[in-house]
């Protein structure tokens, strides 16, 4: 089975920034892909990004498109989630989950991802 913890959530100012990592252990395949999932109360869940290690193809959520980067170092088995320009709508518990395989065009699907960690929360707050 695969494990995925997210840590690096906490309080941030507008405009600020955080990084969240999503550590990966288990059985892994050699190829996959890691999504990261947001949701805030009473808003559905929402994919932020997609990434893998095969194409490097990368996706985004497009109201985070230019603050948010995502990136994964496979040697560490460790995924980033590199939050700029933090606003408050960006409040919300954060999720990493994993699937085989690369991004698929549609990327931010919840059945597209089998494995899942407990999230991490994240809160903009002035």
């Amino acid at each position: 089975q695969v494990q995925l913890v997210e840590s690096g959530g906490g309080l941030a100012r507008p405009g600020g920034s955080l990084r969240l990592t999503c550590t990966i252990s288990g059985d892994t395949f050699d190829y996959y892909r890691i999504g990261w999932f947001r949701q805030a109360p009473g808003k559905e869940r929402e994919g932020v990004s997609c990434t893998s290690n095969t194409d490097g193809v990368t996706y985004y959520l497009d109201s985070v498109k230019g603050r948010f980067t995502t990136a994964i170092d496979n040697s560490k088995k460790m995924v980033y989630l590199e939050m700029n320009g933090l606003k408050s709508e960006d409040t919300a518990n954060y999720y990493c989950a994993t699937e085989g395989g690369f991004c698929p065009p549609i990327w931010n699907k919840e059945w597209e991802y089998t494995n899942w960690g407990v999230g991490t929360q994240v809160t903009v707050f002035s």
